[in-house]
């Protein structure tokens, strides 16, 4: 689940996974606050139900998720990192009307929790982490901790969608088409819209699936410019050290007063899906259906 070549994308936490400490990963939930939470919001979670944030990272999500099950719900949530999981305990302590909230050290490939223990589980930017026998192998895990006519919603990213402006407008296309010449976390960034058949493989039913185009037009806010200046000077150096085509060059400095984000005519587009199944009923005895 760890590669060497994940700590060179820079902003990590203890596990030395890329952008996921909470530095880029605030900013970038505070730049796409509304399109993430409708995501979430059309999952179909219900009042009172024990929902699981499966790599729930400093936990943004949970006082939307504790919104959605009410006082009588309850939360559980996983991460890798320590850090995050001291973070994410502690998101809804000033809310005194919030749902039991249980945040554990764990990673989804083997989660410390019984089968059919959720009436859904919520699984967020977390699956471009993995590499496609840990992912089949996660969603295993989530569809097992999951009761049947449960849902298991995952959301991640749409490499293809993200483009930024002014600059060549197949710069990151290219790089990473580049990238993801060999198996890694580029090639995983492209995985997005492929989930619903990851999904049904998983033995998930019901699969439904929509893609989201989250844009950013100059001047673009503190967060998103902080979230995606930092990105692009971390593509620009990759590309820089690999080789790869590219005027990157601008976005090197993602403190540049006259970085390309900061143009009069700055734009920075990025891709999201989401996924959702349903946990099947087992058949009953004497039932031969398929």
């Amino acid at each position: 689940m760890l590669t060497a070549g994940h700590a060179a994308w820079g902003y990590t936490t203890s596990t030395g996974l890329p952008f996921t400490h909470e530095e880029i990963v605030d900013p970038h939930f505070e730049a796409c606050a509304v399109p993430y939470l409708d995501a979430l919001d059309g999952v179909g979670i219900r009042p009172g139900w024990h929902v699981l944030d499966a790599g729930c990272g400093s936990g943004a999500f949970l006082p939307r998720i504790a919104e959605l099950v009410g006082p009588a719900g309850r939360i559980s949530a996983v991460d890798l990192a320590a850090e995050n999981v001291e973070r994410a305990a502690g998101r809804l302590r000033d809310r005194p009307d919030a749902p039991p909230l249980v945040v554990r050290r764990a990673g989804l490939l083997d989660l410390p929790y019984a089968d059919g223990m959720f009436d859904a589980v919520w699984c967020a930017n977390t699956t471009q982490y993995l590499d496609d026998a840990e992912l089949a192998r996660a969603l295993a895990e989530l569809r097992r901790v999951t009761r049947p006519g449960g849902l298991v919603a995952v959301k991640d990213v749409d490499g293809s969608l993200s483009t930024v402006r002014p600059a060549d407008p197949f710069l990151i296309t290219d790089f990473l088409r580049a990238s993801a010449a060999s198996p890694g976390y580029a090639r995983q960034l492209l995985r997005g819209r492929d989930l619903y058949r990851w999904l049904r493989a998983a033995g998930l039913t019901d699969v439904r699936q929509r893609t989201i185009l989250m844009e950013h037009h100059a001047p673009l806010t503190l967060a998103a410019l902080r979230f995606y200046a930092n990105a692009c000077a971390r593509f620009a150096r990759q590309a820089a050290d690999e080789g790869i085509a590219g005027d990157w060059a601008p976005f090197l400095d993602p403190d540049d007063p006259a970085g390309p984000l900061r143009d009069p005519d700055g734009y920075v587009s990025e891709g999201n899906v989401i996924a959702i199944g349903t946990v099947p009923f087992a058949p009953m005895d004497g039932d031969d259906t398929p």
